[in-house]
């Protein structure tokens, strides 16, 4: 039988939404995952907020719809990016609530426990990242370093390294159930491709990424 899917799509800023920044890259995903497997898409809604607040449907009001409209049509909500569900903890836990089947373009095989993992996960990295500055701040300016020169602080808090932490933290679990299954590198690189995960700038995955990631989690 053939899938059915109902497409989401988030952006967390009205300059994204007003510029389509984010949400073309998202359909995109959702059409890739859609030729790749021959699945139905039934129909797209999208919203444009913060991300933030314990009810995963209260500013959603574009998800409200595409979780009734997946219900009424007992089909999957298909989530383009898992970061579009993974950043936020309440999101995920609001959206299972709901009792709608989900999936994410860019890592189908990962299950609800998986996906609320890798939430957990990037807010408790998140959290440590930002400690970590305000510490190594405090400490340089504990030592009458400067702590006011951009170049002084762009190894700490620089945006590029934040969203490589974060992204690293999300794909610890998978990892580590490939470590569990006695896989070498390059077979775990093959398994990413293989199940359409893409590197942090949307890319196919090669060795020297992978053991880049690796590292960071070490």
């Amino acid at each position: 039988m053939t899938e059915r899917v109902v497409a989401y799509y988030r952006v967390s800023t009205e300059r994204q939404g007003r510029s389509g920044l984010g949400l073309d890259a998202q359909r995109e995903a959702v059409r890739r995952y859609t030729s790749g497997t021959g699945a139905a898409l039934l129909a797209e809604f999208e919203d444009i907020e913060t991300g933030k607040g314990a009810n995963a449907l209260e500013k959603r009001p574009g998800l409200r719809e595409a979780v009734a409209l997946a219900k009424k049509r007992k089909a999957t909500l298909l989530i383009a990016k898992l970061d579009r569900l993974a950043r936020n903890v309440h999101f995920v836990s609001g959206l299972m609530e709901t009792g709608v089947q989900f999936r994410c373009c860019d890592f189908p095989t990962a299950d609800r426990t998986m996906i609320h993992i890798y939430a957990a996960m990037a807010e408790h990295e998140g959290r440590r990242i930002s400690q970590r500055i305000s510490e190594a701040l405090q400490a340089k300016k504990a030592a009458g370093k400067p702590v006011g020169n951009p170049e002084s602080l762009k190894p700490l808090n620089g945006a590029r390294a934040q969203d490589a932490a974060a992204f690293a933290a999300r794909l610890r679990p998978t990892l580590e159930a490939y470590r569990g299954q006695g896989m070498t590198q390059r077979a775990m690189v093959d398994a990413l491709n293989g199940a359409g995960v893409t590197t942090p700038r949307g890319g196919q995955w090669s060795l020297v990424q992978l053991q880049r990631v690796v590292a960071r989690l070490a």
